[in-house]
């Protein structure tokens, strides 16, 4: 049984098997999951897990170059991005900002979704691997 770390299985092999440049999704209760793409769902109820519960616990968890939001999530959602401001600072890492469209797009190439039970709008993040031999940010 495993001491310390992500304790859902799911994630955790989902973390253990990405490569440089594989995405993954965080995602709210609201975003539709593509065919074909892997969900993990952690929804248990509205808000339960939140959109910030789930990214500050991946933030520790996976080495990450580049971040993809919906342009969006800055007006409709500033406490969620301000989340993503404080994690993932502008200067250290990519920000990628389309629109919501072209962000459900790029969600069918996602590894997975991890479906959080988050219940405000456009709360939901790309997150892109990078090599874990590069400097740590």
């Amino acid at each position: 049984m495993q001491k310390h770390g992500i304790l859902n299985s799911h994630i955790a092999k989902v973390l253990a098997d990405l490569g440089h440049t594989d995405t993954i999704c965080i995602g709210d209760c609201g975003l539709p999951i593509p065919e074909g793409v892997r969900k993990i769902d952690l929804a248990l109820t509205y808000g339960v897990p939140s959109f910030e519960d789930v990214v500050r616990l991946l933030r520790y968890h996976m080495q990450v170059e580049a971040i993809h939001v919906g342009e969006p999530m800055a007006k409709e959602n500033p406490d969620n991005y301000a989340v993503l401001e404080e994690l993932y600072p502008k200067d250290c890492y990519e920000w990628i900002a389309t629109s919501h469209e072209e962000f459900k797009e790029a969600t069918k190439s996602c590894k997975c979704i991890i479906r959080t039970g988050e219940a405000t709008p456009y709360s939901n993040v790309i997150l892109r691997a990078d090599c874990i031999f590069n400097e740590e940010k």
